[in-house]
């Protein structure tokens, strides 16, 4: 990664650490608007990036709700980075409908599963509704921008050639 797209990369971190401070209201506290920027670095810049951004993002939204689930969290970064991997790649074959779905569905629904387990169907069924709602806004803000910033890009771009 040359020094360019570290720099970029290190934007999105931060936008996503903003984002963390937007919580959807919920009894955990670490559902925010810290997804969006990964979702747009994974496109921008690579499922990696967006992967690394995801990971960040969760966390500090975490550390800002105090951290109610301790040493989950961990857990939850490196599955949130394995989502917007797993989203990025989906979306440069060009499906974008499927790799939101995919976003949402796999935050809202899939990512949680470990959860029943551990914390049982009471838990999982009360943030089920309040991560898909975040998933959705996240997503929806997402899908608002990747087109504008793609273009702005490949403007800049074009012009230095």
């Amino acid at each position: 990664m040359n020094v360019k797209k570290i720099n970029i990369l290190a934007i999105f971190i931060a936008i996503s650490v903003i984002g963390a401070f937007i919580k959807i209201p919920s009894f955990i506290g670490s559902v925010a608007l810290d997804s969006f920027p990964s979702l747009i670095a994974g496109v921008l810049l690579g499922g990696g990036a967006g992967g690394i951004v995801a990971g960040f993002g969760h966390l500090v939204s975490a550390l800002i709700g105090g951290l109610p689930l301790g040493i989950f969290h961990l857990f939850i970064a490196a599955e949130m980075c394995l989502l917007v991997f797993v989203f990025t790649k989906i979306y440069q074959t060009g499906n974008q409908f499927v790799s939101y779905m995919w976003f949402v569905l796999g935050n809202g629904i899939i990512l949680p599963l470990p959860f029943f387990v551990f914390l049982g169907k009471g838990f999982y069924v009360s943030m089920v509704p309040v991560l898909l709602i975040g998933a959705v806004v996240n997503g929806m803000i997402a899908k608002l921008l990747i087109p504008r910033l793609e273009s702005f890009l490949n403007g800049r771009r074009e012009a230095k050639q």
